[in-house]
Order: C-alpha cells, then sequence, then structure tokens
C-alpha cells in the first residue's frame, strides 16, 4: 500500500496514515508493561508518603523543641491547603507542556522538581520555610498527575487499561501505609529527637524519588503523541522494539493488528480548540469529569487530613499512636481499586464509577449517623472509614481514568490537569479549611456536619456518572474520541484496508519523501 502524504505546512504539516494505536492496544501483558507500571505508577507512592507523613507528624511538629515554630491547626489547614494549591497550579502549568512537548520530557521534570522541594522542606527552620516547599513540593506532584496518567493510558493496551490506571493511581494508599508506619517511627522521641524524626521522613522522600528518578529513564515517549507531532520513525522504532521483546517473551508471532488512522500531524494545539473541544464538542464529558473531581477532592483532601485530630480529640488516641489506625485505613484504601479493578473493563465503567461513588457515599452518611449516636470508638470507626474508603478509593481512582480517556489526544494531559485543578480546588483546598475548623471545636455535631458533605457530594457524583458515563471499556483511545488531527471520514476505511491487507505495519509517509515514497520498514 502507498502513502498518503501531503506537503508539509506550518499548520498542518504532513498527512500521515498509521496503525500504531491499533499495535499497542493488541499487544498481550508482558514484562514490558511491568517496566511502565513501575516506572511510572510508583510516584503515587510518594504521594501517599508525603501527605500522610505530614498529617500524622502534625501533633509533634507543634510541640516545643520540633525546631519549627508552628501550630497544628496551620500543618493541617494551611500547610495542606497550599500543597493542594501547588497541585493545582502545578496540574495547569505542566499540564500544558506535557500536551506540547512530550510525555517523557515532563514526567522526568517534574519528578526532579518533587525530589529538590521535598529535600528542602527537610531542612526547615522556620515556619514560611515550611509552607513554601509545600507549596513547591504540591506543584511538582501536579504535573506527574497529567503526564503521568496521560503516559500510561496511551502505552497500556485498551483490554487491561481500566484496571492498570485504577491500580496505579491507587498505589497512592501503598504511600498511605509506609507513611504511617514511617510516622510511628519518626514521633518515637525514644528513638529520634523531635527535631530530627520528622526531617528524616521528608529526606526518604528525597531519596526514593531519585530512585524512581532512575528508573523513569527507561520508559519510552507515547508513540501516539510522537505521531501527532511529526516524529513517526521514532513511534515506529519504539513500537517495533516493543513488539520484538513481547513476542521474544511469548515465543510465537504476534497477532496482526486491525484499523487504521489517518492524521495532520501538528506541532501545537491552541487553548482555544482545547476550550472549543472540551467544552463544546465534549461538555456533557466535562460535566461527568468535573462532578467525578469534586465529589472524591472533597471527600479525600477534606476528610482524611482531618482523621488524625478526630483520633485524639473525640478518642484520646495518643498522637504518635494515629499512625497505626490510619496504616489500617490507607490498606482499605488499595484493596479498593486492586480488586474492583478488573470489573472497570469487564462489567464496564457507567456501572461500576456510579457504584462505587454511591456506595462510598451511602456508607458515609451510615457513618455520620453512628458517630452522631456516640456509637463509634477509635477501632469501630476506623472499620467504617475502612468500609467507605475501600468503593470511595476506587471511585476516585476512575476520576482520573475518565477524563484521560474520553478527551482527544491532543488535549489529554491538559484535561487531566484542569479538571484535577478545578475539582481540587474546589474540594482540596476549602476542604482542610473548613474541616480543620469543624474538627477543631471539638463538637461532635460540627465533625458530623463535614461527613454529610463529603457523603452528599460523593453520592451526587455518583448520579452523574450513572446519567453521563461514557462506554470507554476495551476501546482505543482513538474511538473513544477522535484525535483533533484526524481525517473526518477516514478512519473507518482505513481500517477495513487494514483487515483486507495484512501486510503492512507502522506509519506511512516519511519526513522528506514525496507521496510515493514507500511506507517505513517494519517487521512482516
Amino acid at each position: 500500500m502507498s502513502a498518503a502524504a501531503e506537503a508539509p505546512s506550518p499548520e498542518t504539516g504532513r498527512t500521515i496514515t498509521t496503525n500504531i494505536p491499533a499495535r499497542l492496544d493488541r499487544l498481550p501483558w508482558s514484562r514490558w508493561h511491568w517496566t511502565i507500571v513501575i516506572g511510572l505508577g510508583t510516584v503515587w507512592i510518594l504521594d501517599g508518603l508525603e501527605v500522610t507523613v505530614v498529617g500524622n507528624i502534625a501533633g509533634r511538629l507543634s510541640e516545643p523543641g520540633s525546631g519549627l515554630s508552628i501550630s497544628s491547626g496551620q500543618i493541617t489547614g494551611i500547610a495542606a491547603a497550599l500543597y493542594v494549591a501547588g497541585a493545582c497550579l502545578g496540574a495547569l502549568f505542566w499540564g500544558r507542556l506535557t500536551d506540547r512537548f512530550g510525555r517523557k520530557h515532563l514526567f522526568m521534570i517534574t519528578l526532579a522538581v518533587y525530589l529538590a522541594a521535598t529535600a528542602l522542606t527537610a531542612v526547615s527552620w522556620e515556619a514560611w520555610w515550611f509552607f513554601l516547599f509545600r507549596f513547591l513540593t504540591g506543584f511538582g506532584i501536579g504535573g506527574e498527575y497529567a503526564a503521568i496518567n496521560s503516559a500510561i493510558d496511551e502505552l497500556i493496551p485498551a483490554d487491561y487499561r481500566g484496571r492498570v490506571d485504577l491500580v496505579i493511581n491507587g498505589s497512592f494508599w501503598l504511600g498511605a501505609v509506609g507513611g504511617s508506619l514511617l510516622s510511628i517511627v519518626a514521633l518515637d522521641t525514644d528513638l529520634l529527637a523531635a527535631n530530627v524524626g520528622w526531617r528524616l521522613t521528608f529526606a526518604l522522600g528525597a531519596v526514593l524519588a531519585l530512585v524512581i528518578l532512575l528508573v523513569r529513564r527507561h520508559v519510552p515517549e507515547s508513540p501516539r503523541w510522537l505521531l501527532i507531532h511529526g516524529r513517526d520513525r521514532e513511534a515506529e522504532e519504539i513500537v517495533s522494539g516493543i513488539e520484538r521483546r513481547v513476542e521474544a517473551e511469548r515465543g510465537e508471532r504476534l497477532p496482526e493488528p486491525e484499523g487504521e488512522l489517518e492524521i495532520h500531524q501538528r506541532k501545537n494545539v491552541t487553548f482555544l480548540e482545547i476550550a472549543r473541544t472540551v467544552f463544546g464538542r465534549y461538555r456533557k464529558r466535562a460535566v461527568l469529569g468535573f462532578s467525578l473531581f469534586i465529589g472524591q477532592a472533597f471527600l479525600y483532601n477534606a476528610i482524611t487530613f482531618g482523621f488524625g485530630a478526630i483520633l485524639t480529640k473525640f478518642f484520646d488516641v495518643p498522637a504518635d499512636h494515629t499512625g497505626y489506625y490510619f496504616a489500617v485505613i490507607a490498606v482499605g484504601n488499595f484493596c479498593g481499586p486492586l480488586l474492583l479493578g478488573k470489573l472497570f473493563d469487564t462489567v464496564g465503567r457507567r456501572v461500576m464509577i456510579s457504584s462505587t461513588y454511591l456506595l462510598s457515599g451511602l456508607l458515609l452518611f451510615a457513618t455520620a449517623w453512628l458517630f452522631d449516636r456516640g456509637s463509634l470508638g477509635a477501632g469501630t470507626l476506623t472499620a467504617c472509614w475502612c468500609a467507605v474508603l475501600f468503593f470511595a478509593s476506587a471511585g476516585a481512582s476512575s476520576a482520573y481514568l475518565t477524563v484521560s480517556e474520553i478527551f482527544p489526544m491532543e488535549t489529554r494531559a491538559m484535561s487531566i490537569a484542569f479538571f484535577y485543578a478545578l475539582g481540587t480546588a474546589a474540594g482540596g483546598i476549602s476542604g482542610p479549611l473548613l474541616f480543620a475548623d469543624l474538627t477543631g471545636t471539638g463538637r461532635v455535631g460540627d465533625t458530623v456536619l463535614a461527613f454529610c458533605i463529603g457523603a452528599t457530594l460523593m453520592c451526587a457524583a455518583g448520579l452523574v456518572a450513572a446519567a453521563l458515563a461514557v462506554r470507554a471499556e476495551r476501546r482505543s483511545l482513538e474511538d473513544i474520541a477522535r484525535p483533533l488531527t484526524a481525517v473526518a471520514g477516514r478512519t473507518r476505511a482505513a481500517a477495513q484496508g487494514a483487515r483486507s491487507s495484512r501486510g503492512t505495519r507502522g506509519s506511512r509517509g516519511t519526513e522528506g519523501r514525496g507521496p510515493t515514497a514507500p511506507p517505513a520498514a517494519s517487521r512482516p
């Protein structure tokens, strides 16, 4: 088959026909995919470690001798809000650059920002320094959300995308378990001085980030991104290399891909085009994304930030023992995506997203009612929270999956960044500030009110998902949302051509060659 190509222009570049997305989606699970999961997914463990450690050591940092003049309320309120604000701004800033300059450049840079900011948090000597680098740590993490989720969804086969995305986002809670247990050691003044232990926890986060940075060097750029930005030769080399590794591992040839896509290559997509696409062509999907992020952001950033304070104020749990309780909750959180993730690819997105949101909201209402009646102790409250967050964690992870796969390729990172920032700003900045005030009063009714607000928003998001969720399970990203650069009306014909002629793979049309140039070399 001959390649169809057009002369380059500043606006559209060349026209190429490619089956690279189909080749990526038809791959069986392999060791190579595990390298992607480890290289990209482990950063959420660091995020969980960060958030949990700060929440659990708030009481110790506010004590005399900690090395900082800071109150517990400032840590769970101001510092938490600054961390989330940094993440929101970082998502928007880095998200735009991710769509423009590529996934790999940005997921290396954002992790480096996180590493440096965490290391500098460890040497804080004044409250303003601590606040500044909590903000910058969040700034790096926010960029990770956009760059990492984009890369993962574009590299993982369609049949596995849902469960892999959920488990990776849910791995935040593995970090939370580590942060809880680490805080127990850090708060033990028999082992570490009061002004040393908390510093070592942040220093350990920086060391772990450095290890991940070294592993991440081996993760390739997204071939889908390369195709659209005029670098189809690189995309072909990457995908061919992956195919050779998978075939060598399995000892058999891969099945031929079905489906081709014809696109106009472009270097950039403007903000105006992104806005028109997300809020014009896909406005129902925009409502869905916003609702999911509002619900999960408020529940997690508002409620869990104050969990340690609830244990100490209402149940007299010593500050250096709250980590045990939070570790139990964190395990429940991780088990949700781990055990339910496969159902998002089999039962389907709409049923599972709406169910997890609604169930977590209803269980939270029940927890609030029992708490108000005085029927809960520290252990039973923890058990109730495990039940709530088992479902909420799967639902929250599905919010990132949803906005990553329901918008076109060219807007993917920016869409993740926008909905994360908007939803998290509404629930994640106001939530900790509001909840710190509510739990700080020591009145049961105020804490019950906070629980009910979070439950209401989760249930509302679940109802929106029941009506608007997209059936994206086991479907190609290009099928769920056609790329802006795709040639209208050409994809189906190209797919039929692929099914009838199996002899050619890869991208057609190579830079510097005319319309009759042969296709890029690829294995039969």
